[in-house]
């Protein structure tokens, strides 16, 4: 199998912690050059202002992944495909997703809580774009629980009620509470938070007809009545480069919007509520 030279589009806190160890570690791929108007890449690749810089000097590029803020994705996957290039963008579900989703099947849900809450300083500090238009706010985390819920729920889910409270002076919601349905009877309650003091609480919890699960800390841990269950080592960021490459090499597709939609869905019905103003 050949490898596959990509280049990353962005070099922030997400592609330097996740993604450059990823690639380095993998032999199907070959990093060979980047993108970003940030700095200098923290390895030894070529570093080029824009995406069509890149792909300029870099005629043998086969794939990008996209690292940038999520108002400019959508152009620049279009450049990317526009000229034949494989395209990621992510947002990883956990470790635990497969065990959860089949621990569900042949049971009837209930009630879900949903609980995503973190420090915005310590985990997207500086990162002034989060609070603009579209840049989802406390959903940029939050997407990550939307992801898993929508992937552990047997039944696609949608929006019945949300309210975001957006600081004064900002664009995007600091905090949120969705409230989410089935159409089959289970309610889900979301609350994002990004004003979350001290550890962050990343845990979902799933009560059904025939018992409880608990999803702690991202998905890496796994309750099943009170009782932990041992799940694979979190793997998130290589899973998606190895599900990546299986798809360049068959000429696949792999799209799942159920979470963004939730997200917009929530923009579209939310009440919104001013609260105190936020500095970095």
């Amino acid at each position: 199998m050949a490898t596959i030279r990509i280049g990353l589009v962005g070099l922030g806190k997400i592609a330097r912690e996740q993604h450059i160890p990823s690639l380095m570690g993998d032999p199907r791929f070959q990093l060979v050059a980047a993108a970003t108007t940030s700095g200098a890449s923290p390895v030894a690749i070529p570093v080029h202002a824009t995406l069509a810089e890149m792909i300029a000097a870099t005629p043998d590029l086969q794939a990008v992944t996209l690292c940038t803020p999520p108002q400019e994705r959508c152009a620049l996957a279009r450049e990317a495909l526009d000229h034949g290039l494989h395209v990621m963008l992510e947002k990883p579900p956990g470790p635990a997703v497969q065990q959860t989703r089949a621990w569900i099947a042949g049971r009837r849900v209930r009630k879900a809580v949903v609980t995503w809450k973190e420090d915005v300083r310590i985990w997207h500090p500086g990162q002034s774009w989060i609070w603009q238009p579209g840049g989802l706010g406390a959903f940029d985390a939050g997407i990550n629980a939307l992801s898993i819920i929508t992937a552990v729920m047997p039944r696609p889910l949608f929006v019945t009620r949300a309210v975001l409270h957006v600081p004064v002076h900002r664009q995007a919601p600091i905090a949120a509470e969705l409230a989410l349905a089935d159409g089959a009877g289970a309610t889900i309650d979301v609350a994002l938070d990004f004003r979350q003091p001290g550890e962050a609480r990343w845990d979902i919890a799933i009560e059904t007809d025939a018992g409880q699960l608990e999803l702690r800390r991202g998905g890496a841990e796994l309750h099943i009545d009170g009782r932990p269950v041992a799940v694979p080592a979190s793997q998130e960021y290589p899973r998606l480069y190895e599900c990546f490459a299986g798809l360049i090499h068959a000429g696949g597709s792999d799209v799942d919007l159920a979470p963004l939609q939730l997200v917009a869905d929530a923009f579209l019905v939310a009440h919104r509520v001013e609260v105190e103003p936020f500095e970095d």
